[in-house]
Protein backbone atom coordinates (compact mmCIF):
# COMPACT_ATOMS: atom_id res chain seq x y z
CA UNK A 1 0.00 0.00 0.00
CA UNK A 2 1.56 3.25 -0.60
CA UNK A 3 1.14 6.57 1.42
CA UNK A 4 -1.20 9.11 0.08
CA UNK A 5 -0.45 11.56 -2.33
CA UNK A 6 -0.11 15.20 -1.34
CA UNK A 7 -1.64 17.89 -2.23
CA UNK A 8 -0.62 19.73 -5.34
CA UNK A 9 -2.63 22.26 -7.52
CA UNK A 10 -2.90 21.80 -10.79
CA UNK A 11 -1.01 23.72 -13.47
CA UNK A 12 -2.64 25.01 -15.93
CA UNK A 13 0.54 25.59 -18.61
CA UNK A 14 1.00 21.40 -17.60
CA UNK A 15 -2.81 20.76 -18.72
CA UNK A 16 -3.45 19.17 -15.66
CA UNK A 17 -6.38 17.61 -14.71
CA UNK A 18 -5.89 14.88 -11.81
CA UNK A 19 -8.36 11.77 -11.82
CA UNK A 20 -10.46 11.04 -8.67
CA UNK A 21 -13.30 8.47 -9.69
CA UNK A 22 -11.93 4.94 -8.53
CA UNK A 23 -14.88 3.53 -10.86
CA UNK A 24 -13.65 5.37 -13.75
CA UNK A 25 -9.72 4.28 -12.65
CA UNK A 26 -10.96 0.61 -12.40
CA UNK A 27 -12.67 0.33 -15.65
CA UNK A 28 -9.14 1.80 -17.35
CA UNK A 29 -6.63 -0.35 -15.65
CA UNK A 30 -9.15 -3.43 -16.56
CA UNK A 31 -9.15 -2.27 -20.25
CA UNK A 32 -5.26 -2.15 -20.10
CA UNK A 33 -5.15 -5.78 -18.56
CA UNK A 34 -1.44 -5.55 -16.96
CA UNK A 35 0.17 -8.74 -16.19
CA UNK A 36 3.39 -9.40 -14.23
CA UNK A 37 6.17 -8.93 -16.66
CA UNK A 38 4.67 -6.28 -18.76
CA UNK A 39 7.21 -3.55 -19.79
CA UNK A 40 4.35 -0.49 -18.79
CA UNK A 41 5.43 2.90 -19.52
CA UNK A 42 2.65 6.05 -17.99
CA UNK A 43 2.88 9.30 -19.50
CA UNK A 44 1.97 11.99 -17.13
CA UNK A 45 1.31 9.90 -13.67
CA UNK A 46 0.53 12.98 -11.89
CA UNK A 47 -0.45 12.29 -8.57
CA UNK A 48 -0.66 8.59 -9.00
CA UNK A 49 -4.23 7.51 -9.73
CA UNK A 50 -3.67 4.65 -11.91
CA UNK A 51 -0.05 4.17 -11.10
CA UNK A 52 -0.78 2.20 -7.90
CA UNK A 53 -3.27 -0.45 -9.42
CA UNK A 54 -0.91 -0.58 -12.37
CA UNK A 55 2.01 -1.49 -10.36
CA UNK A 56 0.35 -3.81 -8.25
CA UNK A 57 -1.20 -6.08 -11.12
CA UNK A 58 2.31 -5.71 -12.72
CA UNK A 59 4.62 -5.52 -10.85
CA UNK A 60 6.78 -3.05 -12.35
CA UNK A 61 6.39 0.32 -13.73
CA UNK A 62 8.37 3.40 -15.18
CA UNK A 63 6.81 6.35 -15.21
CA UNK A 64 7.42 9.83 -17.30
CA UNK A 65 6.87 13.15 -14.99
CA UNK A 66 7.59 16.26 -16.64
CA UNK A 67 6.52 18.48 -13.77
CA UNK A 68 9.52 17.97 -11.10
CA UNK A 69 7.41 19.51 -8.13
CA UNK A 70 5.12 16.12 -8.39
CA UNK A 71 8.35 13.98 -8.61
CA UNK A 72 9.33 13.65 -4.75
CA UNK A 73 6.14 13.07 -3.91
CA UNK A 74 5.82 10.09 -5.90
CA UNK A 75 8.96 9.20 -4.70
CA UNK A 76 7.55 8.76 -1.26
CA UNK A 77 4.21 7.40 -2.29
CA UNK A 78 5.74 4.52 -4.00
CA UNK A 79 8.63 4.25 -2.36
CA UNK A 80 7.96 0.51 -1.35
CA UNK A 81 7.50 -0.41 -4.97
CA UNK A 82 11.36 -2.01 -5.59
CA UNK A 83 10.81 -1.66 -9.73
CA UNK A 84 9.50 1.59 -9.56
CA UNK A 85 11.24 3.91 -11.84
CA UNK A 86 10.86 7.78 -12.25
CA UNK A 87 12.24 9.62 -15.49
CA UNK A 88 11.62 13.21 -15.44
CA UNK A 89 11.44 15.17 -18.88
CA UNK A 90 9.41 15.83 -21.31
CA UNK A 91 7.29 12.97 -23.34
CA UNK A 92 7.45 14.85 -26.18
CA UNK A 93 11.03 14.27 -26.73
CA UNK A 94 11.53 11.21 -25.02
CA UNK A 95 13.01 8.01 -27.20
CA UNK A 96 10.67 5.22 -26.44
CA UNK A 97 12.84 3.25 -29.23
CA UNK A 98 15.66 3.49 -26.85
CA UNK A 99 13.88 2.51 -23.69
CA UNK A 100 12.82 -0.18 -24.72
CA UNK A 101 16.21 -1.17 -25.93
CA UNK A 102 16.35 -5.22 -26.24
CA UNK A 103 13.63 -5.72 -24.19
CA UNK A 104 10.24 -6.30 -24.55
CA UNK A 105 7.45 -4.10 -26.40
CA UNK A 106 6.01 -0.96 -24.60
CA UNK A 107 2.86 -0.50 -23.21
CA UNK A 108 1.78 3.00 -22.81
CA UNK A 109 -0.34 4.46 -20.50
CA UNK A 110 -1.56 7.53 -19.99
CA UNK A 111 -3.81 10.64 -19.10
CA UNK A 112 -2.54 13.00 -21.11
CA UNK A 113 -3.13 16.56 -21.19
CA UNK A 114 -5.17 17.91 -24.18
CA UNK A 115 -2.44 21.01 -25.09
CA UNK A 116 0.09 18.02 -26.22
CA UNK A 117 -2.15 14.63 -27.17
CA UNK A 118 -2.06 15.25 -31.07
CA UNK A 119 1.78 15.71 -31.35
CA UNK A 120 2.51 13.47 -28.60
CA UNK A 121 0.26 10.89 -30.41
CA UNK A 122 2.32 11.67 -33.89
CA UNK A 123 5.60 11.27 -32.17
CA UNK A 124 4.92 7.73 -30.66
CA UNK A 125 3.10 6.23 -33.83
CA UNK A 126 6.51 6.44 -35.76
CA UNK A 127 8.24 4.32 -32.96
CA UNK A 128 7.78 0.81 -35.23
CA UNK A 129 8.33 -2.23 -32.83
CA UNK A 130 9.27 -0.02 -29.59
CA UNK A 131 5.71 -0.10 -28.67
CA UNK A 132 3.05 -2.98 -28.27
CA UNK A 133 -0.19 -1.06 -27.60
CA UNK A 134 -1.04 2.49 -26.17
CA UNK A 135 -4.01 3.19 -23.82
CA UNK A 136 -4.84 7.04 -23.46
CA UNK A 137 -7.49 9.10 -21.99
CA UNK A 138 -8.01 12.08 -24.51
CA UNK A 139 -10.17 15.16 -25.05
CA UNK A 140 -13.33 12.93 -26.39
CA UNK A 141 -13.08 15.03 -30.07
CA UNK A 142 -9.62 13.82 -30.48
CA UNK A 143 -10.58 10.12 -30.01
CA UNK A 144 -13.15 10.50 -32.41
CA UNK A 145 -10.80 12.19 -34.98
CA UNK A 146 -8.30 9.19 -34.20
CA UNK A 147 -11.43 6.80 -34.45
CA UNK A 148 -13.63 8.24 -37.36
CA UNK A 149 -14.18 6.54 -40.71
CA UNK A 150 -13.04 7.76 -44.10
CA UNK A 151 -16.50 10.19 -45.61
CA UNK A 152 -17.41 11.19 -41.91
CA UNK A 153 -16.63 14.56 -40.33
CA UNK A 154 -13.95 13.43 -38.22
CA UNK A 155 -11.79 12.06 -40.39
CA UNK A 156 -8.70 13.55 -41.46
CA UNK A 157 -5.22 13.85 -41.13
CA UNK A 158 -4.89 12.10 -37.89
CA UNK A 159 -6.62 9.79 -38.75
CA UNK A 160 -4.97 8.52 -41.41
CA UNK A 161 -1.48 8.61 -39.41
CA UNK A 162 -2.92 6.47 -36.83
CA UNK A 163 -4.98 4.28 -38.67
CA UNK A 164 -1.91 4.18 -41.53
CA UNK A 165 -0.22 2.56 -37.98
CA UNK A 166 -2.25 1.28 -35.77
CA UNK A 167 -5.49 -0.38 -34.93
CA UNK A 168 -7.73 2.26 -33.24
CA UNK A 169 -10.55 1.24 -31.14
CA UNK A 170 -12.68 3.97 -28.82
CA UNK A 171 -13.58 2.38 -25.56
CA UNK A 172 -15.57 4.44 -23.38
CA UNK A 173 -16.20 8.11 -22.15
CA UNK A 174 -14.99 9.90 -19.24
CA UNK A 175 -17.16 12.78 -17.77
CA UNK A 176 -15.51 15.77 -16.35
CA UNK A 177 -16.94 15.24 -12.65
CA UNK A 178 -14.19 12.68 -12.88
CA UNK A 179 -11.58 14.80 -12.45
CA UNK A 180 -9.76 17.61 -10.04
CA UNK A 181 -10.11 20.33 -11.81
CA UNK A 182 -12.92 19.46 -14.03
CA UNK A 183 -11.73 19.96 -17.13
CA UNK A 184 -14.62 21.74 -19.86
CA UNK A 185 -15.20 18.80 -22.52
CA UNK A 186 -15.77 14.76 -22.02
CA UNK A 187 -12.58 12.92 -22.39
CA UNK A 188 -12.70 9.50 -23.54
CA UNK A 189 -10.14 5.69 -23.22
CA UNK A 190 -8.60 4.97 -26.51
CA UNK A 191 -6.73 1.71 -27.44
CA UNK A 192 -3.71 2.02 -30.16
CA UNK A 193 -2.13 -1.05 -30.97
CA UNK A 194 0.07 -0.96 -33.49
CA UNK A 195 -0.46 -3.69 -37.14
CA UNK A 196 1.69 -6.60 -36.85
CA UNK A 197 1.93 -5.93 -40.35
CA UNK A 198 1.14 -2.63 -41.85
CA UNK A 199 -1.94 -3.98 -43.91
CA UNK A 200 -1.12 -0.80 -46.68
CA UNK A 201 2.79 0.06 -46.64
CA UNK A 202 4.06 3.29 -48.23
CA UNK A 203 7.21 3.59 -49.67
CA UNK A 204 8.35 6.27 -48.42
CA UNK A 205 5.97 7.58 -45.29
CA UNK A 206 7.49 10.79 -44.87
CA UNK A 207 5.74 11.69 -48.65
CA UNK A 208 2.58 9.71 -47.77
CA UNK A 209 2.40 12.27 -45.01
CA UNK A 210 3.41 15.39 -46.35
CA UNK A 211 0.86 14.96 -49.21
CA UNK A 212 -1.86 13.84 -46.53
CA UNK A 213 -1.31 17.42 -45.27
CA UNK A 214 -1.54 19.28 -48.43
CA UNK A 215 -4.90 17.17 -49.36
CA UNK A 216 -6.54 18.18 -45.60
CA UNK A 217 -5.38 21.86 -45.89
CA UNK A 218 -8.68 22.91 -46.83
CA UNK A 219 -11.32 20.39 -46.14
CA UNK A 220 -13.66 22.22 -48.42
CA UNK A 221 -11.59 21.75 -51.26
CA UNK A 222 -11.21 19.18 -53.83
CA UNK A 223 -8.10 16.83 -54.64
CA UNK A 224 -7.39 18.61 -57.64
CA UNK A 225 -6.89 22.30 -56.29
CA UNK A 226 -5.11 20.59 -52.68
CA UNK A 227 -2.94 18.99 -54.66
CA UNK A 228 -2.39 21.02 -57.60
CA UNK A 229 1.68 21.36 -57.65
CA UNK A 230 2.52 18.29 -56.31
CA UNK A 231 0.34 15.44 -57.54
CA UNK A 232 -0.53 15.37 -61.57
CA UNK A 233 -4.40 14.76 -62.16
CA UNK A 234 -3.66 12.17 -64.83
CA UNK A 235 -1.63 9.98 -61.69
CA UNK A 236 -5.09 10.57 -60.02
CA UNK A 237 -7.19 9.46 -62.59
CA UNK A 238 -4.76 6.17 -63.53
CA UNK A 239 -5.45 4.95 -59.43
CA UNK A 240 -9.25 5.34 -60.23
CA UNK A 241 -9.60 8.43 -58.08
CA UNK A 242 -11.71 11.01 -59.43
CA UNK A 243 -9.84 14.42 -58.52
CA UNK A 244 -13.02 16.59 -57.64
CA UNK A 245 -13.20 14.48 -54.58
CA UNK A 246 -12.89 16.14 -51.31
CA UNK A 247 -10.25 14.56 -49.23
CA UNK A 248 -12.17 13.30 -46.24
CA UNK A 249 -13.50 10.76 -48.76
CA UNK A 250 -10.13 8.71 -49.24
CA UNK A 251 -9.24 5.71 -47.66
CA UNK A 252 -6.09 5.35 -46.07
CA UNK A 253 -5.03 2.89 -48.98
CA UNK A 254 -5.85 5.56 -51.74
CA UNK A 255 -3.92 7.63 -50.08
CA UNK A 256 -0.49 5.02 -49.96
CA UNK A 257 -1.65 4.45 -53.51
CA UNK A 258 -1.03 8.35 -54.03
CA UNK A 259 2.34 8.66 -52.23
CA UNK A 260 3.48 5.44 -53.98
CA UNK A 261 3.13 6.46 -57.70
CA UNK A 262 4.19 9.78 -56.57
CA UNK A 263 7.40 8.10 -55.33
CA UNK A 264 7.95 6.16 -57.85
CA UNK A 265 6.79 8.30 -61.01
CA UNK A 266 9.18 11.59 -60.48
CA UNK A 267 7.24 13.17 -63.85
CA UNK A 268 3.73 13.51 -61.32
CA UNK A 269 3.42 17.02 -60.70
CA UNK A 270 0.53 18.66 -62.32
CA UNK A 271 1.10 21.30 -65.27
Amino acid sequence: MSHAPQQHRARKRFGQNFLRDLGIISRIVRAIGPREGDRLIEIGPGQGALTEPLLDAAGSLEVIELDRDLIPGLRVQFFNYPDFVIHEGDALKFDFAALKGEGPALRVVGNLPYNISTPLIVHLLTMGDAIADMHFMLQKEVVERLAAEPGGPDWGRLSVMAQYYCQVEQLFIVPPEAFVPRPSVDSAIVRLTPHTALPHTADDPVLLFELVKLAFGQRRKTLRNNLKGRVNIDVLEALGIDPVRRPQTLTVAEFVAIANRVAADEGGVTQ
